[in-house]
């Protein structure tokens, strides 16, 4: 599907997102695992979400709707039924990774398969450090179909995350459920801790480590879980707002974890106007409220460290940067090569598009010159952040864009153009 936009003239109003997809994605995960009925309010509405439903469904796991909640009738320890197909995740790493630390340490064989895109994804991080527990999974050379055996040999470990991933250390930590004694995961760098905050598992700080503990102690009991809203959707906006003048947005119950809201430091970094207020706490998940209004932006230097917080938002925060004073670099990001689409080329090839001057690294790019073109005409690649991306700059090129493939956004935010709509003038 190809989807046009024209120049946006004012952005006013107030948003209520659906919920954060990370945290959605683990509720969902950690309810089926408890004994029970847990309840979830403000689920995501993304097809990833749909995926990590779809795949309890076929391990045993009912789910009812009740106006705006989701029951989840959890199995408990070691409950899950042995699915009679193939758990297919769709496009959702997220499922595929998360499930797999659920499943190494269950009584019963799986496969675990995905999508075109998925299937390309890299699943060997995950992969290595549960074999390491005693688990038995074999892949297709590292990627999807999975087949994940029984074991009685799973065992703790200690383990050292090679790259920075909040999908590969919630994977050990959830397969760590299911033993007595403690298992550990060492970070160098911070990643997400939806896991970690749904499940009040212990952490650690040593000197520059950060060490996430799981056992059995841990084990998932009922809950009710309130999602806030989705930051990585919400940045789109956030950002249109601050690169369309005279324009002023009000996101409400919006997530403002710690490890979530970089891309918004960066932003204000950046001269963004950009206020925050708490407003309460679920599950140790902080949420808010944000007013954002139209500012004149200056890029600034981005340090390696926080690229694993910002990884998701950053082919919005680069088209914030196509507006902003100075040229716009970033590096350390390879992770970007192994996302739904090559995000670094998905990114250069779009940019090259309208004039720009891009250098292109294998771990980044460079952003100088300026847009010569009034008109865009995009590629999402199938890429729900690409596609929703280059829709807000389509949104503020004097003469619009079109974006192909924009079904993508799906994936994550399937009520994109509505929001936008409700906000635009």
């Amino acid at each position: 599907m190809e989807q046009s936009f024209n120049k946006i003239k004012n952005i006013s109003g107030e948003l209520s997102l659906p919920g954060d997809k990370s945290i959605s994605h683990r509720a969902l995960l950690i309810a089926s695992l408890a004994a029970g009925k847990s309840s979830i309010r403000n689920l995501g509405d993304g097809e990833d979400v749909k995926s990590t439903i779809r795949c309890l469904k076929s391990l045993g796991v009912e789910t009812e709707t009740i106006n705006d909640l989701l029951i989840v009738n959890g199995r408990g320890y070691k409950g899950y039924s042995p699915p009679n197909q193939s758990l297919y995740c769709g496009n959702s790493g997220t499922t595929a990774r998360l499930l797999t630390g659920i499943l190494s340490a269950q009584d019963f064989e799986s496969v675990i398969e995905g999508d075109k895109s998925l299937s390309t994804r890299p699943m060997n991080r995950v992969i290595e450090p549960l074999n390491l527990m005693g688990s038995k999974i074999k892949s297709n050379n590292g990627i999807l179909p999975l087949n994940i055996f029984p074991s009685k040999e799973i065992k703790p470990i200690s383990f050292k995350l090679p790259v920075a991933s909040a999908q590969v250390k919630s994977a050990i930590l959830l397969a760590g459920l299911h033993m007595e004694d403690e298992t550990s995961v060492i970070e160098s760098k911070l990643t997400r801790n939806h896991t970690e905050n749904l499940l009040d598992m212990k952490v650690r700080y040593e000197g520059d480590k950060i060490i996430s503990c799981s056992s059995r102690k841990n084990y998932p009991q009922l809950k009710e879980y309130f999602i806030p809203g989705d930051i990585s959707s919400a940045i789109f906006f956030i950002v249109l707002t601050l690169l369309t003048r005279n324009s002023e947005l009000h996101i409400k119950n919006v997530s403002l974890n710690p490890t979530r809201i970089e891309c918004l430091n960066l932003l204000r970094r950046m001269g963004g106007d950009i206020q925050i207020e708490i407003r309460g706490e679920s599950n140790k998940e902080v949420y808010g409220e944000l007013l954002v209004k139209s500012s004149f932006l200056s890029n600034c230097s981005i340090n390696s460290e926080v690229i694993p917080l910002i990884i998701d938002e950053i082919p919005i925060l680069a088209i914030a940067a196509l507006f902003a004073v100075g040229n716009f670099e970033i590096g350390g990001a390879s992770e970007l090569r192994v996302k739904e689409s090559d995000r670094i080329k998905s990114l250069v090839t779009n940019l090259r598009s309208i004039g720009l001057n891009i250098e292109e690294y294998s771990n980044g790019f460079k952003i100088s010159g300026e847009i010569k073109k009034t008109k865009g005409n995009f590629n999402s690649f199938g890429d729900h952040r690409i596609a929703m991306a280059f829709a807000v700059l389509s949104s503020i090129l004097e003469d619009g864009g079109k974006v192909k493939g924009f079904e993508s956004v799906e994936i994550s935010n399937p009520g994109f153009l509505d929001q936008l709509k409700s906000v635009t003038y």
